[in-house]
This record gives C-alpha cells, sequence and structure tokens, in this order.
C-alpha cells in the first residue's frame, strides 16, 4: 500500500473537515444573527450544499474510483439521473427511519427532511461519487472484507460513524435538562456531523496504522 495515496486520503479528509468548520463560522460574517443552534436549519442546508460540492470536486480531481473505462455522453447523463433519484430516495428513507424511530410525524416535517438530507449526504452521497449508483457495489463494500481500495475503507468508517453518531444524538432529547441544543433535530444533526467528522479523520490513521495488515484484491 502506496503511502501517498494515504497521504490524499487525509488531504481529501481534511478539506472535508475544513469546509464543515467554514459553515459554521463564514456564515456569521454575512448573514447577522447567524449560529449553528439558532438558525440550524439554515446550517443544515449550508452544510449539506458546501460538503457534497467539494465531495463532488474531490472525486472529480482525485478520482479515487477503480473503474477506468471511459464511457458516453449519454451514459454519464443517465448515471447523473440516477445518482439523483438515489439520493432523493435515501433523503425519504431516513426521513421514513427516523419518524419510525421516534421523530415527529407532521409537526416537524421539515425539520425531519433537512435532518435526513443532511445525513444521506454524509452517507448516500459518498456512496453515490465513488461506486455510482451500484447496489452491488454498494452491498459488497459494506460486507466483511469488501472494500477493494483505501477510498472503500474510509468509505465504511465515515458512513458507519456519521449514522452511530446521529444515533447518539439523540440520547438527550427526552431529557428534561431544558437546552435550547436538545430541540429537534439539533442534537442529532449534530450528532451526525460530529460523527462525520470523526470518521474522516480516524479512517486514515486506521488504515495507515493497519495498513500491513490491509490486503485489497480485486474482484
Amino acid at each position: 500500500m502506496k503511502e501517498a495515496e494515504i497521504r490524499r486520503l487525509l488531504a481529501a479528509n481534511l478539506l472535508c473537515v475544513f469546509s464543515i468548520i467554514l459553515t459554521a463560522v463564514v456564515p456569521a460574517f454575512i448573514w447577522d444573527g447567524f449560529t449553528v443552534l439558532g438558525t440550524h436549519l439554515a446550517w443544515i442546508c449550508i452544510c449539506s450544499v458546501c460538503v457534497s460540492a467539494l465531495n463532488v470536486v474531490l472525486h472529480l480531481v482525485l478520482k479515487p474510483s477503480l473503474s477506468p473505462k471511459r464511457s458516453s455522453f449519454a451514459h454519464k447523463i443517465s448515471r447523473f439521473l440516477k445518482c439523483c433519484l438515489y439520493f432523493f430516495m435515501s433523503c425519504i428513507l431516513f426521513h421514513a427511519i427516523v419518524v419510525l424511530y421516534g421523530a415527529p410525524l407532521i409537526e416537524s416535517v421539515t425539520e425531519t427532511f433537512l435532518f435526513a438530507v443532511l445525513l444521506s449526504t454524509f452517507t448516500t452521497l459518498q456512496c453515490l461519487c465513488m461506486l455510482g449508483p451500484n447496489i452491488q457495489a454498494w452491498i459488497r463494500v459494506f460486507s466483511k472484507n469488501g472494500a477493494m481500495s483505501i477510498w472503500e475503507s474510509s468509505l465504511q468508517i465515515t458512513t458507519v460513524c456519521s449514522i452511530l453518531g446521529a444515533w447518539f444524538g439523540a440520547f438527550p432529547i427526552p431529557l428534561d435538562w431544558d437546552r435550547p441544543w436538545q430541540v429537534w433535530p439539533i442534537s442529532c444533526s449534530l450528532g451526525a456531523t460530529f460523527g462525520y467528522v470523526a470518521g474522516l479523520i480516524i479512517a486514515p490513521l486506521w488504515i495507515h496504522w493497519n495498513r500491513k495488515q490491509l490486503t485489497y484484491k480485486s474482484r
């Protein structure tokens, strides 16, 4: 395993971390009253857009995908439309799952859906950028020993950390602390964000420490 590839992964992940920090800091200079807690839904939208754009750009620049095939323009358009459809379906699916786990069904539809968009940005979007709209590839990557590159190992770690972060973020909501950040979906979205950031930092470090044990075989 080449150290240069791990350094590229680390640099890409740190850029994503830096972009999230900027979404919490920069808007405050141009938007009076902007705070992550006070204008939380606006921050979710800004964070989702910035992370999505950066992930797409990094994918186009670094090209971590293993498939070097050239495809026609029509195929690329079809692939793009499928990715958009998959992302929207992911938002609907996460929305439904969150409601089943106890989120308000009618009162906070906008809040729940935007949280689903944020969670899809941290999970599904990365899968679409790296694997495309290929469910079989998704199943392979998230199966045991299914990763074929350090990028796919990083994808595994960041996705799991994001979902776990969102899950742990729900724990304080029913407590009677009466804190502003307990309002739905602030703690869950912050938990997902912290989980995603933790995954971005942990992934290259874990891969570096275990590089001698990791063997990626083409399938």
